[in-house]
Formats: C-alpha cells, structure tokens, sequence
C-alpha cells in the first residue's frame, strides 16, 4: 500500500511501498478513504521526534476491511461500516504508525460510527472534537451530554447557567467546544473571541455564540466582560495559547475559575506565571485518549486510563447519534503526494509566529481561517 512515511533526516514526508498491516484480535483494519490535517502533523515532521520511516498523520475516516476477532458484535462495525479516528503518527518518540495511509488498524472501541456524514467531513473531527471534549469535560468539568463512569463536579448544577469564554472561536478546536458547550445538560452562556468576519458565521448554529469580541483589540478582555456586568466568567479556554493570550483570557474569568489551554508553559508556547494570572491553566495532551505512553523529548506522558475511557465514551456518543457538525472542509486536489507540498505549506509548523508559508497562485493555497484541509484517499 502507499504511505506517507518521515523522512527524519531531510525533515519531510515521502510516499513509499510499505505492507498493509495485519490487525489484532481487538483491531480493525481500516481502507482509508479521507485525511484531515492538524498542525502538530507538519510541525513533527519539520522538527521530527521519531525516526524516519513512520508513517504520518492523525485524522481519519474509511471502511472497515476486516474486523479482529474480539471485536464484539454488538459494536456494528463489521466489513463495510463506516468509521473514523485517529493515530498518533510521528507525533511521539514511539514507533507506533499513523494515519495517512491507504489502510491502517486501530482499536475497535476507539473508532466511531459515521452515521449522516460524508468521508470528508468525518474525517476533520476525531482528534480536534476529542481535544475539545477533555478540555470542557475532563478538565473544566462542565456537565458532559453523555455519560460518564465518575461523576463530575457539575453533575448536581444541570440547571444553573455557567458562562464560558472561548479565545480563538475559528480555530478548529474551538468551532468544536462551541458546540459540544452548548450540547451540555448545563445552560451555558458562551462569550468568544474572533475576527470581525466570522462573527455572523459563529453566532448562528451550530455554535450559538451569546457574545463575540474581536481578538485583535488590546482591551477585548474588558469588552467581553461589558454583557456580564463586568463580573468575571466561570470558565476560559484558550484555544490559541501563545504569548500574551493565555493573560488575556485569565482576565476575564471570576476569582476561583478554572482555565483550560491547548499549549502548555513547559513547551514555552508561553511563559506568564500562575501568580500574574490568578489561576493555573489545566493542559492535557489528545493523545492521552489513546491510552498509551506517549514520549516527547525529555518527556515522557505515562498511559491515562481515565483519559482513553472518557475517549471510548466520547466516540460512542457519537456512534450513537450524538450530534456534531463538520469543521468547513477545503477539499484538497491530489492525494498522498500533495500533502507536504500543499497541505503541510499551508499549516507551517503550527505556531502563528512560525509560518513556512511560500506565496502561491492556486486557489486552494489561499490562507487558512475556519477550515480544515482534507484529502481523499483513493
């Protein structure tokens, strides 16, 4: 099968011959029939981690081939159905495969039924919809709409509002906690920042924004507060969080708040401490909820349990009917073979100061904002 496979030493990805895996008992084997891309994806090929030869990539969404022999039947997922998930990749230190592939095995319980979906949409939201659930519900605790083995803090405030505050609200993580915020059993009230331009997009469904600010004003901290009375918010979730951003959405949250950020201090995306917040941000890795050990550099994030339970239980959630809509899917040309020369460009390495964007004509090399760029596998 064809693959996209690191090329550690010239800090790339290559289309190579390797063998379809063989999936075990508890796996399905998966025909790949869309990609999406994150930028963890470009930034772990540019600055790799692991040795060349894994194959890349995270998101995805296919066909199962096959089914393991301990797959129970009452999972549905026999040859045929439709699926989607996501793989690690080249974004660890192990030598487990990724994503962008033409086949691949994954664990039954960590893949998800696609019900009214296209292969394209499905495949942009495993990874970013799973980031954006532990961030609300594993970690800010706000009432889940599914359930959950441990009960949660919020569990008894079903019908008390509580208002969150979302910075970044385009980005694809956030177009995610928007929705799953306001699919919870607990009113909530969702203040967001954003550019003036999708405004109108994010404040009708799915993502019902109550109150948009503009990030690019230097006192949009104060703005966001103006339809509250000026009194602090009970949740913040920074979906940028780079230099100054995570201070920024401190301020606008209640004394005894919690805060939740995609990027953590350690990995210097910023550096403001805990006193000059007023809160320590809650960071957790997505790769958490495949329930293995994941290694960075110097780092090494032991299996959670807990976190790949909650991930069972998200995708059953959405196996089930649970109801999420597709971030907007720039439907890329070309397949494998295109994604470091397009897809990879287009994303850089995945900070908004550390762009490798080359000036293209094409179309679909224009900037990316509120989209995920997606690949058929064909």
């Amino acid at each position: 099968m064809k693959a996209l496979v690191l090329d550690a030493e010239g800090r790339t990805g290559i289309v190579r011959d390797v063998p379809i895996p063989e999936p075990q008992s508890n796996e399905v084997l998966v025909r790949v029939r869309a990609i999406a891309l994150n930028p963890v994806d470009a930034l772990y090929t540019a600055y790799p981690l692991g040795k060349s030869g894994r194959i890349l990539g995270s998101d995805f969404a296919g066909e199962i081939v096959v089914s393991g022999s301990s797959v129970p039947s009452s999972s549905q997922l026999k040859a045929g159905s439709r699926v989607a998930g996501f793989l690690q990749g080249a974004c660890s230190k192990n030598d487990r495969p990724g994503a962008f592939a033409e086949y691949l095995v994954v664990p039954w319980d960590l893949v998800w039924r696609i019900n009214d979906l296209s292969f394209e949409e499905a495949a942009t939201i495993s990874l970013c919809a799973l980031t954006a659930a532990q961030a609300l519900f594993l970690r800010l605790e706000l009432q889940a709409p599914f359930s959950l083995s441990q009960k949660q803090p919020h569990d008894d405030l079903k019908h008390e509002s509580i208002s969150i505050v979302i910075n970044g609200g385009s980005t694809s993580v956030a177009l995610y906690a928007a929705q799953l915020a306001k699919a919870s059993p607990t009113p909530v009230s969702l203040f967001g920042t954003a550019s003036t331009r999708h405004r109108s997009f994010l404040s009708k469904a799915p993502y019902r924004y109550d109150y948009l600010v503009d990030y690019r004003d230097e006192d949009w901290s104060n703005q966001i507060l103006q339809p509250n009375d000026g009194r602090g918010l009970d949740f913040g979730f920074d979906c940028i969080s780079e230099g100054s951003t995570v201070l920024k959405t401190a301020r606008t949250l209640r004394q005894g708040a919690k805060l939740a950020v995609v990027r953590s201090r350690q990995g210097q995306a910023w550096n403001t401490s805990r006193d000059e917040l007023g809160v320590e941000p809650s960071y957790g890795a997505v790769w958490e909820g495949l329930g293995e050990d994941v290694e960075y550099v110097g780092m090494t994030l032991p299996a959670n349990a807990q976190a790949r339970e909650f991930a069972v239980a998200f995708y059953a959630w959405l196996s089930e009917g649970g109801k999420i809509v597709s971030n907007p899917v720039r439907l890329m040309p070309g397949g494998l073979e295109k994604v470091v020369k397009d897809g990879f460009t287009l994303l850089g390495t995945g900070s908004v100061n550390d762009r490798r964007m080359e000036r293209r004509e094409e179309e679909y090399m224009r900037p990316v904002s509120g989209e995920k760029l997606v690949y058929q596998i064909k």
